[in-house]
Order: C-alpha cells, then sequence, then structure tokens
C-alpha cells in the first residue's frame, strides 16, 4: 500500500488517494497526496486487466476518482481487503483480514475491482483466438471476504467455470490477425487522437 500511495502522488497534486476503514481506530487510516512543484497535467490511460489487484487497484481507482487517468482495460481482480500478521509462540502465524481499501469516493475495492472507463479486452492465448477468456478474480474464489452489499460468498458449484469475458469469434481476414496487445494499442491510438482534439476549438455561441 505504501508504494501505491508513493506511485499515486506522483500524478496527483492534491486529495485523498486511499484509505481503510476496520473494526478498530488503528486501522482507519487515510493517505493523501502532496503538492508538487511542478504541475504534471499530460493525459494518461491506465491499462488494468483481471491480474490487476491489491496495490496497482488502489492507484487506477486513485487516479480514476480524480479524473487524472482513464482506465482502459477489463475489470481488475478485487484484492481490496488488509490483512495484519500475527506471530504465534510456536514459531508460526495467523495472518487476519483486519480493514479494507476505498478509494478517494468510497468504492470498496474488495471483490468488485475497478471497473475501467474504457473496456477492451487482452488478446486470447495462441491458439485459441476467437475464443473465450476466463478471468479468474477474487469473487470467484471460494470463501473470499464478501464485497460491499454482498452478505456472503455466494456457494460456488463445483466445476462452474470463472467469468467469461468474450473475444470476438469471427476469424480474422488474412492480413488483419489480431494485435498482439489490444489495450496497449488502443491507448496507444487514443492518446495521439487526444492531441489532436484538443487543437479543436468549440464553436461560439452565437
Amino acid at each position: 500500500m505504501e508504494q501505491a500511495v508513493k506511485v499515486t502522488d506522483e500524478f496527483l497534486d492534491s486529495g485523498l488517494i486511499v484509505y481503510t476503514e476496520g473494526r478498530v481506530e488503528g486501522q482507519k487510516m487515510k493517505f493523501y497526496a502532496q503538492k508538487k512543484d511542478r504541475v504534471r497535467d499530460y493525459p494518461m490511460i491506465v491499462l488494468v486487466n483481471a491480474g490487476s489487484a491489491s496495490a496497482s487497484e488502489i492507484v487506477a481507482g486513485a487516479l480514476q476518482d480524480h479524473g487524472r487517468a482513464v482506465i482502459l482495460g477489463t475489470p481488475t481482480f478485487g484484492k481490496g481487503s488488509v490483512q495484519t500478521i500475527i506471530p504465534l509462540e510456536d514459531g508460526s502465524a495467523l495472518r487476519l483480514t483486519t480493514a479494507r481499501y476505498f478509494t478517494p469516493k468510497g468504492r470498496s475495492i474488495q471483490a468488485q475491482g475497478i471497473t475501467p472507463d474504457i473496456f477492451v479486452a487482452d488478446a486470447a492465448p495462441e491458439g485459441k483466438r476467437g475464443g473465450p477468456s476466463r478471468m479468474i478474480r477474487e469473487k470467484d474464489l471460494d470463501h473470499h471476504l464478501p464485497g460491499e452489499g454482498e452478505k456472503e460468498a455466494p456457494q460456488k458449484t463445483p466445476g462452474k467455470p470463472p467469468e467469461k469475458i468474450q473475444e470476438p469469434s469471427k476469424k480474422p481476414a488474412p492480413g488483419q490477425e489480431a494485435k498482439e496487445d489490444p489495450p496497449l494499442e488502443r491507448a496507444v491510438e487514443l492518446l495521439k487522437t487526444w492531441r489532436i482534439l484538443n487543437k479543436i476549438q468549440p464553436p461560439k455561441a452565437s
């Protein structure tokens, strides 16, 4: 979490980055961005997918809430809990969940993750072009810590596949094969368009 706060602070000039809520006062913490000598107002796009978890979700959520970056990709993993390690006398330890992470606007990350502003699926694994990609997230795990508004972790049916994100089923024409990294390619296209659109002046009211 500390490194996530430091990374986010590089791109924000002020405001809340993340906060935690727990059962005891010692687990209630807030982290803020510090004022910079130079304003960093260049456009940003943050790429995320089901593998983006915990610290990376803090960064993406904060930048999204502050309107500092566009989040592009697929929903993140949803690991928004804080664990405390308690040493025991026999040399072992107990890992206890003691708090949850929240974005600046109060969104819980646990079991929900960060929803991107623009959805772009990753390329399917080699040999599986055109098929569905199976993405395992926190909410797909048995006995996971329920998210906000989720009373208890749903019972899993044995053999039930995790959430699927559909890839285009149409076979690409020769010379138009799927790109190696669709989210990255889309992000680069958007950043190029961003610069062009900023040069366009809105029409003046008559």
